[in-house]
C-alpha cells in the first residue's frame, strides 16, 4: 500500500479521477432530481389535480427551469476565461525558462511545454469570443469593449 501511494502515478492518477467522480455525481443528481419530479407528479395525480394546474406548478415535463441566455455574459465569461488561460499558460512558460536558467538544466525546458496547452487553449476562448462579438453585431446588437458591465453601444 505504502508503495502505491510513493508512486510517481498517483497524482494523475487521482487527477483524472476527480472529473470522473464529478461527472458520475452531476449524471446521479439529474436523475434523482426526475425521480423526484415523477414522484410529485404521481402525487398531484393521486390527489386529483389537472393536468394544467400541474404544468402550471411544476412546469411541463422535460422543460427546463432556467432563464435565457444573456450573450453578453457568454461574451464577456470567454474573454475572462481566455485571458486566465492565456496568462497562465505564459507564466508557466516564464517560470520553466526562468528555472531553467537558473538550474543550468536544458532538460528543464520540457517543462515549459506543459503551458503551451493552457496557451493554446486560452488562445481558442479569445478566438471565440471574437466570433460571438462579429455575430452579435452582425444580428443589430453592439458590443461595447467592456462588456463585464453589461452595457452596450448605441
Amino acid at each position: 500500500m505504502h508503495e502505491a501511494i510513493s508512486s510517481p502515478f498517483i497524482v494523475p492518477v487521482v487527477a483524472m479521477l476527480i472529473p470522473i467522480v464529478a461527472i458520475i455525481g452531476g449524471i446521479w443528481s439529474h436523475i434523482h432530481q426526475a425521480r423526484v419530479n415523477a414522484d410529485q407528479r404521481i402525487a398531484m395525480i393521486a390527489r386529483g389535480m389537472s393536468i394544467d394546474e400541474m404544468e402550471r406548478l411544476l412546469g411541463k415535463p422535460g422543460e427546463e427551469m432556467r432563464p435565457p441566455k444573456d450573450p453578453l455574459r457568454s461574451l464577456s465569461n470567454a474573454r475572462r476565461a481566455g485571458i486566465v488561460l492565456v496568462s497562465v499558460g505564459l507564466g508557466l512558460i516564464a517560470f520553466f525558462l526562468v528555472l531553467t536558467a537558473i538550474l543550468q538544466v536544458h532538460e528543464v525546458l520540457s517543462g515549459a511545454a506543459a503551458g503551451l496547452i493552457p496557451l493554446a487553449i486560452g488562445i481558442g476562448f479569445f478566438i471565440d469570443y471574437y466570433l460571438q462579438k462579429r455575430e452579435l453585431s452582425r444580428f443589430g446588437m453592439e458590443v461595447d469593449n467592456d462588456v463585464t458591465t453589461g452595457s452596450q453601444a448605441g
